[in-house]
Protein backbone atom coordinates (compact mmCIF):
# COMPACT_ATOMS: atom_id res chain seq x y z
CA UNK A 1 0.00 0.00 0.00
CA UNK A 2 2.83 1.85 1.00
CA UNK A 3 4.60 1.41 -2.49
CA UNK A 4 1.06 2.11 -4.56
CA UNK A 5 0.65 5.54 -2.52
CA UNK A 6 4.25 6.93 -3.14
CA UNK A 7 3.88 5.94 -6.89
CA UNK A 8 0.34 7.57 -6.96
CA UNK A 9 2.36 11.04 -6.31
CA UNK A 10 3.91 11.19 -9.63
CA UNK A 11 2.47 10.49 -13.54
CA UNK A 12 4.79 8.07 -14.37
CA UNK A 13 4.21 6.21 -11.24
CA UNK A 14 6.24 2.90 -10.47
CA UNK A 15 8.44 3.70 -13.96
CA UNK A 16 10.17 6.32 -11.43
CA UNK A 17 11.75 3.77 -9.95
CA UNK A 18 13.37 2.38 -12.78
CA UNK A 19 14.05 5.71 -14.39
CA UNK A 20 15.55 7.59 -11.44
CA UNK A 21 18.95 5.32 -11.47
CA UNK A 22 18.80 5.07 -15.62
CA UNK A 23 19.17 8.89 -15.31
CA UNK A 24 22.16 8.71 -12.79
CA UNK A 25 24.24 6.56 -14.89
CA UNK A 26 23.61 8.55 -17.90
CA UNK A 27 24.68 11.68 -16.45
CA UNK A 28 27.52 10.48 -15.06
CA UNK A 29 28.12 8.28 -18.30
CA UNK A 30 27.91 11.73 -20.25
CA UNK A 31 30.36 13.49 -17.49
CA UNK A 32 32.96 11.06 -17.30
CA UNK A 33 32.88 8.91 -20.39
CA UNK A 34 32.20 11.46 -22.82
CA UNK A 35 33.34 14.36 -21.67
CA UNK A 36 36.45 13.45 -19.24
CA UNK A 37 37.18 10.54 -20.99
CA UNK A 38 37.49 7.83 -18.63
CA UNK A 39 39.86 5.44 -21.52
CA UNK A 40 37.23 2.66 -20.82
CA UNK A 41 34.69 1.06 -23.61
CA UNK A 42 31.29 2.52 -23.46
CA UNK A 43 29.90 -0.40 -22.90
CA UNK A 44 32.04 -1.56 -20.06
CA UNK A 45 31.72 2.00 -18.61
CA UNK A 46 27.82 1.81 -18.40
CA UNK A 47 28.46 -1.79 -16.71
CA UNK A 48 30.64 -0.44 -14.22
CA UNK A 49 28.53 2.82 -13.28
CA UNK A 50 25.31 0.46 -13.42
CA UNK A 51 26.72 -1.69 -11.04
CA UNK A 52 28.28 0.79 -8.65
CA UNK A 53 25.07 3.20 -8.74
CA UNK A 54 22.56 1.17 -8.33
CA UNK A 55 23.74 -0.67 -5.30
CA UNK A 56 25.01 3.13 -3.99
CA UNK A 57 21.13 4.78 -4.53
CA UNK A 58 19.72 1.50 -2.98
CA UNK A 59 22.12 2.51 0.41
CA UNK A 60 21.82 5.82 0.26
CA UNK A 61 18.45 6.76 -0.16
CA UNK A 62 17.32 4.20 2.38
CA UNK A 63 19.48 4.86 5.01
CA UNK A 64 18.45 8.90 4.42
CA UNK A 65 14.82 8.04 4.37
CA UNK A 66 14.80 5.32 7.52
CA UNK A 67 17.13 8.22 9.38
CA UNK A 68 14.33 10.11 9.04
CA UNK A 69 11.36 7.91 9.34
CA UNK A 70 10.77 8.58 13.12
CA UNK A 71 11.07 12.12 13.13
CA UNK A 72 8.81 12.11 10.15
CA UNK A 73 6.28 10.28 12.74
CA UNK A 74 6.49 12.51 15.15
CA UNK A 75 2.79 12.65 15.50
CA UNK A 76 2.37 9.05 15.80
CA UNK A 77 5.47 8.64 18.27
CA UNK A 78 3.79 11.45 20.96
CA UNK A 79 0.31 9.29 20.59
CA UNK A 80 1.44 5.18 20.59
CA UNK A 81 3.95 3.58 22.80
CA UNK A 82 5.61 1.25 19.78
CA UNK A 83 9.19 0.28 19.29
CA UNK A 84 11.00 2.82 17.82
CA UNK A 85 12.90 0.93 15.54
CA UNK A 86 9.61 0.04 13.81
CA UNK A 87 9.42 3.26 11.84
CA UNK A 88 13.28 2.87 9.82
CA UNK A 89 12.39 -0.97 9.39
CA UNK A 90 9.37 -0.24 7.65
CA UNK A 91 11.13 2.04 5.53
CA UNK A 92 13.77 -0.22 5.02
CA UNK A 93 11.60 -2.77 3.85
CA UNK A 94 9.32 -0.69 1.72
CA UNK A 95 12.51 0.50 -0.20
CA UNK A 96 13.75 -3.48 -0.05
CA UNK A 97 10.72 -4.33 -2.45
CA UNK A 98 11.34 -1.57 -4.70
CA UNK A 99 15.12 -1.90 -5.12
CA UNK A 100 14.76 -6.04 -5.74
CA UNK A 101 12.70 -4.71 -8.66
CA UNK A 102 15.61 -2.35 -9.78
CA UNK A 103 18.11 -5.17 -9.48
CA UNK A 104 16.12 -6.81 -12.27
CA UNK A 105 16.74 -4.07 -14.49
CA UNK A 106 20.42 -4.25 -13.60
CA UNK A 107 20.50 -7.73 -14.67
CA UNK A 108 18.81 -7.35 -17.83
CA UNK A 109 21.01 -4.39 -18.57
CA UNK A 110 23.93 -6.67 -17.92
CA UNK A 111 22.89 -9.79 -20.08
CA UNK A 112 21.64 -6.93 -22.89
CA UNK A 113 25.39 -6.36 -22.85
CA UNK A 114 26.52 -9.45 -23.48
CA UNK A 115 27.34 -10.17 -19.68
CA UNK A 116 25.63 -13.66 -19.10
CA UNK A 117 24.37 -15.47 -15.77
CA UNK A 118 27.35 -17.95 -14.72
CA UNK A 119 27.60 -19.99 -11.54
CA UNK A 120 29.44 -16.99 -9.60
CA UNK A 121 26.57 -15.07 -10.17
CA UNK A 122 25.22 -17.02 -6.98
CA UNK A 123 27.35 -14.93 -4.98
CA UNK A 124 24.54 -12.02 -5.17
CA UNK A 125 22.69 -13.99 -2.69
CA UNK A 126 24.88 -13.83 -0.04
CA UNK A 127 25.99 -9.85 -1.25
CA UNK A 128 22.64 -8.52 -1.13
CA UNK A 129 22.01 -10.18 2.21
CA UNK A 130 24.99 -8.54 3.70
CA UNK A 131 23.98 -5.45 1.37
CA UNK A 132 20.85 -5.35 3.15
CA UNK A 133 22.78 -6.11 6.89
CA UNK A 134 24.88 -2.98 6.35
CA UNK A 135 21.50 -0.89 5.27
CA UNK A 136 20.24 -2.11 7.93
CA UNK A 137 22.62 -0.65 11.11
CA UNK A 138 23.13 2.41 9.16
CA UNK A 139 19.52 2.66 9.03
CA UNK A 140 18.95 2.43 12.68
CA UNK A 141 21.76 4.32 13.76
CA UNK A 142 21.27 7.22 11.34
CA UNK A 143 17.53 7.03 13.31
CA UNK A 144 18.82 7.62 16.65
CA UNK A 145 21.00 10.02 16.08
CA UNK A 146 18.46 12.31 13.99
CA UNK A 147 16.22 11.56 17.11
CA UNK A 148 18.63 13.06 19.83
CA UNK A 149 20.39 15.91 17.51
CA UNK A 150 18.18 17.14 14.63
CA UNK A 151 21.29 18.21 13.16
CA UNK A 152 22.27 14.73 11.74
CA UNK A 153 19.47 14.82 9.33
CA UNK A 154 21.30 17.73 7.44
CA UNK A 155 24.33 15.88 7.75
CA UNK A 156 23.50 12.20 6.66
CA UNK A 157 23.09 13.55 2.95
CA UNK A 158 26.40 15.19 3.39
CA UNK A 159 28.10 12.31 4.24
CA UNK A 160 25.88 10.56 1.22
CA UNK A 161 28.23 12.63 -0.84
CA UNK A 162 31.06 11.95 0.36
CA UNK A 163 30.57 8.26 0.16
CA UNK A 164 29.62 9.15 -3.46
CA UNK A 165 33.23 10.11 -4.16
CA UNK A 166 35.50 7.77 -2.01
CA UNK A 167 33.41 4.46 -2.47
CA UNK A 168 34.03 4.00 -6.51
CA UNK A 169 30.87 5.00 -7.96
CA UNK A 170 32.69 6.34 -11.26
CA UNK A 171 36.18 5.06 -11.07
CA UNK A 172 37.86 1.47 -9.81
CA UNK A 173 38.97 1.00 -6.17
CA UNK A 174 41.75 -1.11 -7.85
CA UNK A 175 43.18 1.53 -10.31
CA UNK A 176 44.03 4.14 -7.34
CA UNK A 177 47.87 2.75 -7.34
CA UNK A 178 49.63 0.11 -4.68
CA UNK A 179 47.65 -3.16 -3.72
CA UNK A 180 48.20 -1.55 -0.29
CA UNK A 181 46.02 1.59 -0.81
CA UNK A 182 43.05 -0.67 -2.02
CA UNK A 183 43.29 -2.79 0.81
CA UNK A 184 43.29 0.17 2.85
CA UNK A 185 40.19 1.82 1.33
CA UNK A 186 37.78 -1.80 0.71
CA UNK A 187 38.80 -1.93 4.56
CA UNK A 188 37.76 1.67 5.56
CA UNK A 189 34.59 2.03 2.90
CA UNK A 190 32.53 -1.10 3.67
CA UNK A 191 30.14 0.29 1.04
CA UNK A 192 33.50 0.60 -1.67
CA UNK A 193 33.86 -3.04 -0.63
CA UNK A 194 30.33 -4.09 -1.42
CA UNK A 195 30.23 -2.30 -4.61
CA UNK A 196 33.43 -3.52 -5.75
CA UNK A 197 32.25 -7.39 -4.61
CA UNK A 198 28.89 -6.61 -7.00
CA UNK A 199 31.35 -5.79 -10.36
CA UNK A 200 33.45 -8.89 -9.37
CA UNK A 201 30.88 -11.25 -9.38
CA UNK A 202 28.17 -9.63 -12.36
CA UNK A 203 31.25 -7.95 -14.20
CA UNK A 204 34.42 -10.49 -13.99
CA UNK A 205 32.82 -13.41 -12.97
CA UNK A 206 35.49 -13.71 -9.68
CA UNK A 207 33.58 -14.52 -6.25
CA UNK A 208 34.31 -11.85 -3.40
CA UNK A 209 36.67 -11.89 -0.07
CA UNK A 210 34.51 -14.08 1.58
CA UNK A 211 36.33 -13.50 5.00
CA UNK A 212 35.45 -9.26 4.50
CA UNK A 213 31.85 -10.41 3.54
CA UNK A 214 31.58 -12.22 6.68
CA UNK A 215 33.40 -9.08 8.66
CA UNK A 216 30.95 -7.03 7.32
CA UNK A 217 28.18 -8.74 8.07
CA UNK A 218 29.19 -9.56 11.91
CA UNK A 219 30.19 -6.09 12.11
CA UNK A 220 26.35 -4.82 10.58
CA UNK A 221 24.88 -7.59 12.38
CA UNK A 222 26.13 -6.40 15.91
CA UNK A 223 25.15 -3.06 15.38
CA UNK A 224 21.64 -3.67 14.56
CA UNK A 225 21.65 -5.85 17.89
CA UNK A 226 22.86 -2.87 19.80
CA UNK A 227 20.96 -0.26 18.01
CA UNK A 228 17.57 -2.24 18.74
CA UNK A 229 18.48 -2.91 22.37
CA UNK A 230 19.45 1.08 22.83
CA UNK A 231 16.36 1.65 21.30
CA UNK A 232 13.64 -0.18 23.50
CA UNK A 233 15.88 0.93 26.82
CA UNK A 234 15.34 4.86 25.47
CA UNK A 235 12.43 4.38 23.93
CA UNK A 236 11.00 7.29 26.16
CA UNK A 237 13.98 9.62 25.62
CA UNK A 238 13.95 9.19 21.90
CA UNK A 239 10.08 10.20 21.83
CA UNK A 240 10.66 13.06 24.01
CA UNK A 241 13.56 14.40 21.78
CA UNK A 242 11.38 14.04 19.05
CA UNK A 243 8.48 15.97 20.90
CA UNK A 244 11.02 18.76 22.13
Amino acid sequence: MLLKADASKFKLGILWWFLEPLMWVSVFFVVFNLILDSGKKSGDFILFLTCGKFAFIWFSKTVIQASGSIVASQGLVGKINMPKSLWPMAAIQESLYRQSSVYLLLFLILIMFGQYPGFAWLWMIPIFLVMYLMIVACGLVGSCLVCIVRDFQKLIPLGMTFLLFTSGIFWDVRDIGSPEKTELLLTMNPLAFMIDAHRQVLMNDTAPDTLHLMAIALGSGAIIVLSIKFMRNKSKYLALKVLT
